[in-house]
């Protein structure tokens, strides 16, 4: 059997099972059982799959079938311009969030160095992609998750900027280590009875504490943005990812703390995704 056909098998299975996209799914997990990227994949559609590697590609594909998402299955998530070491323990990075980065990277264009904290880091996605684009940037991450700490120091290290960066495993409330130019949080803010809600491949595998922001989905932000308040510099900013529907709810929170709020910017969709404010 070679490569085309065992994909487009996979590809017809997944279709039928209502998967939202089948035929990147299979090269992603065709990448990651030949160890090659999606180029190699495309341009080798005829070359002959051994059966140990077939036979590993069918169960991966099972498990992607049961709803396990292609990055834990594989490993890797895409972020910004680069790929991120993914496992069970820790949220996928999403698209929308890269708003936060580009965000930052617009504010920032004309300063040298700036040192910034981001709260709950997870993966690393957000301040590994900024440390890459900008070389004189200082980052440290606070967040309660062994998992987290180890798999963000593992994606540092591959991205060459574990120099630049320093790590802590704490509750925010417990965190009081130095003033910041800048602080970044894309904190769990979905309500807890709308858990059941999320899709399949969410509500099952992936970390619920990294999903759910308590009751009324904004108790990460009421952390956030007090701890915020003691810890940014005068003028500095606060950047927030938000649910598509907090907006009212996180700038109220925001204003009780003496915020001003820069703008609201709307990812693709055309949804409230960032709330950019400074304190003053």
């Amino acid at each position: 059997m070679n490569i085309e056909t065992a994909i487009t098998k996979a590809y017809l299975e997944l279709k039928k099972n209502n998967n939202k996209t089948p035929q990147l799914d299979c090269e992603l997990i065709m990448s990651k059982v030949l160890n090659k990227d999606r180029k190699f994949i495309i341009l080798n559609l005829k070359k002959k799959l051994q059966n140990h590697l077939y036979e590993e590609f069918k169960k991966l594909i099972s498990f992607r079938l049961k709803g396990k998402p292609v990055a834990y299955l594989t490993g890797l998530k895409s972020f910004w311009n680069y790929d991120f070491n993914i496992n069970e323990n820790v949220l996928i990075p999403r698209p929308e969030t890269e708003l936060l980065v580009e965000q930052i990277l617009k504010i920032y264009k004309k300063k040298k160095s700036i040192n910034f904290l981001e709260i709950g880091f997870g993966s690393g996605c957000i301040m590994l992609s900024v440390l890459k684009e900008k070389i004189s940037f200082l980052g440290k991450g606070v967040d309660l998750s062994d998992h987290c700490y180890k798999l963000c120091k593992i994606n540092a290290n591959k991205l060459g900027v574990s120099n630049r960066i320093k790590l802590f495993k704490s509750d925010i409330d417990n965190f009081s280590l130095g003033k910041y130019d800048l602080i970044i949080s894309n904190p769990p803010y979905i309500k807890k009875f709308d858990l059941n809600k999320l899709d399949r491949d969410i509500k099952i595998y992936e970390p619920k504490i990294a999903l759910t922001g308590g009751i009324d989905g904004l108790s990460s932000f009421r952390k956030i943005i007090n701890k915020s308040s003691e810890l940014l510099k005068k003028k500095g900013r606060l950047i927030l990812e938000i649910a598509h529907d907090q907006k009212k709810d996180v700038i109220d929170l925001l204003l009780k703390r003496k915020f001003y709020i820069n703008k609201t910017v709307k990812d693709l969709a055309k949804n409230d995704r960032c709330i950019i404010c400074t304190k003053i």
